[in-house]
């Protein structure tokens, strides 16, 4: 079956390792270039750590994908193992600003784009673990689960390249 079955998806893991790295170097750019800016800002340090976390994981997942020899247990701890601390990481950045929130990060006048974010945060990070999951336990859906991972952790990737290139202008 192709959804344990390592072998059979290794010209993904390197499509997406090369993909994640690049988009990361996109990341350290446009921290790079706003980097002023962004620091001036009580929000967009953990949004850019946010961006990079995303891009990293689906990195260190394709990496981790091309191991020679791995058994679909092994595999499984790893993806479940670096799921959770990218679900981890930005979870905590967000809680930690929903807490001390300044006037620039208010829930009331800023709701729906913190929903979005924790939201797409979630989304991105959770097939990871439930990948993990499933290859330990043998069923469930196994490696088909890295694909919405994948794109999710893209698209969220480029949003925060996104704001932090662009929208950090306006």
């Amino acid at each position: 079956m192709h959804a344990y079955n390592i072998p059979g998806w290794e010209n993904l893991f390197v499509a997406e390792a090369g993909a994640a790295a690049a988009l990361s170097g996109l990341i350290f750019v446009a921290i790079s270039i706003n980097l002023s800016r962004i620091l001036e800002s009580s929000i967009l340090p953990s949004r850019a750590i946010e961006a990079l976390c995303k891009l990293v994981t689906v990195l260190m997942i394709s990496t981790i994908g091309l191991v020679p020899g791995f058994t679909p247990v092994g595999l499984g701890a790893s993806f479940l193992i670096i799921g959770s601390i990218s679900w981890l990481i930005p979870t905590r950045l967000q809680l930690s600003q929903l807490l001390h929130q300044t006037q620039e990060w208010n829930w009331a006048s800023h709701k729906q784009w913190i929903l979005m974010r924790a939201t797409m945060s979630q989304l991105a990070s959770i097939p990871f673990v439930i990948a993990g999951v499933s290859l330990v336990l043998g069923r469930g859906g196994g490696l088909y689960w890295l694909v919405p991972g994948v794109i999710l952790s893209f698209l969220g990737g480029m949003y925060g390249a996104w704001i932090l290139l662009i929208e950090i202008l306006r």
